[in-house]
């Protein structure tokens, strides 16, 4: 969320980011708020006036009462009561306008960095880098489904009983190898100097506010029924809320967290082969890594953040790439972000398997997480990024590492977690 000083002096700069986004829909929206900002000033400034009248005619009564002016006194009380009336008045109007503001602040986007290429959608996102050479084998991959299945390691078909599409049962050395995974990259991002923690999987409205925008929410997010509760979608939520109405000392920055969770999801995708198994679900669970930092650290942050994601996958011997997402793909609180694509040697191509990103200080100024230094409070800098999230992590690390007779090799470092075994075989 924009500061509405700086849209009140900026809005040419406001529209222009808007456009580069190709939201031209909300441009009318920056004219809007800053009526009602003007009118939430005036209401602010009346009411000042009114109190001093009030105060000055409130000292007033006495000096008349000493003064045995009991009429004038009397007619003073009298319009101290409608200066007082009027005071609620607007209060009230201040009330309504702040909430119409701060409606319309949340739904104004973030101000892009100049770096960013400008695009309509995802298909114009810039490729920045290659990380390792992508592999086509001269036997076939089967599709991931296929290759789980062949090991009994996963089982659709009862998932659908139990809670429906976009689930599903994993089993045996497949289950193993989902957990190594995650504990492997627990351990990477520990060894990074980051904090693991482990967060609540529910989440209050407020917070949600704070997180994401709307846009978002709405199609990401589960709702507890009868409950201020709704399912994260990343633990990066219940993270950052966690320093909701916090005042961070200068010092303690940055705060650098690796997170666990489970993570809950509405949006299952477009129908077609690659929407299919467990490539777009509505349950999966992800280690992640959230930072808070200096403003002016934020961009240093972010390229060192992403770096971890493309350096874990390769200590995998897993084939990747950078992309550049374009001004039309970001979220409404994003400022800059980086997706990580994993090569899958079946489709030839690549696949998103992470996103970093870096929000400036909105998610700070939504929940009100402020940073004290010598010359005053200003609000900090939030980013986050994906370190590993199977089962698609768990997709690339079975295609790439698929031998022509069907067996899995296990990469060395995962081999710790998975009981000192080098091989998957069915």
């Amino acid at each position: 969320m924009l500061d509405i000083k700086f849209v009140r002096a900026n809005p040419a700069l406001v529209k222009e980011n808007m456009e580069r986004k190709f939201q031209h829909g909300k441009l009318e929206l920056v004219d809007r708020v800053i009526a009602l900002d003007r009118q939430y000033r005036d209401a602010l400034s009346g009411a000042e006036q009114r109190r001093a009248q009030r105060n000055a005619g409130s000292k007033l009564i006495g000096q008349l009462i000493g003064q045995g002016k009991k009429e004038e006194a009397e007619a003073k009380k009298q319009e101290i009561a409608l200066l007082g009336a009027e005071l609620e008045g607007l209060a009230e109007r201040e009330k309504l306008l702040s909430a119409q503001i701060r409606e319309i602040m949340l739904v104004i986007p973030n101000m892009i960095d100049d770096s960013v290429p400008i695009g309509r959608d995802d298909s114009e996102n810039v490729e920045l880098q290659r990380f390792g050479e992508p592999v086509v084998p001269a036997f076939e991959i089967p599709y991931h489904v296929d290759i789980m299945e062949r090991f009994s390691g996963l089982d659709l078909d009862s998932a659908r009983k139990t809670s429906g599409n976009g689930f599903y049962f994993l089993a045996g050395d497949i289950a193993r190898l989902h957990s190594a995974v995650l504990s492997y990259a627990r351990d990477f991002m520990i060894d990074k100097g980051f904090t693991y923690c482990v967060p609540p999987y529910m989440i209050r409205a407020k917070v949600v506010d704070g997180v994401m925008s709307f846009d978002e929410m709405s199609n990401m997010m589960y709702k507890i029924e009868g409950e201020d509760l709704y399912l994260i979608g990343t633990s990066e939520h219940s993270t950052i809320g966690r320093y909701m109405d916090t005042i961070l000392k200068k010092d303690s920055l940055p705060q650098c967290l690796t997170s666990y969770s489970p993570c809950f999801r509405r949006e299952v995708g477009a129908h077609g082969i690659e929407e299919r198994g467990i490539y777009r679900i509505h349950q999966f669970e992800k280690q992640e890594m959230v930072v808070l930092c200096e403003p002016e650290d934020s961009m240093d942050w972010f390229h060192r953040l992403y770096s971890y994601t493309v350096e874990l996958f390769r200590s995998l011997d897993i084939p990747v790439r950078t992309l550049e997402c374009c001004s039309g793909d970001l979220a409404d609180l994003k400022v800059k972000s980086i997706d990580v694509e994993a090569w899958s040697p079946r489709q030839q191509k690549y696949f998103e398997v992470g996103s970093c990103s870096n929000l400036g200080e909105a998610q700070a100024r939504r929940l009100g997480i402020r940073v004290k230094g010598a010359s005053g409070s200003y609000f900090a800098h939030t980013l986050n990024n994906t370190a590993a999230a199977p089962p698609r992590m768990l997709i690339a690390l079975l295609e790439n590492n698929l031998r022509e007779d069907g067996s899995v090799a296990i990469p060395a470092v995962l081999r710790p977690y998975m009981g000192g075994k080098e091989l998957i075989e069915s």
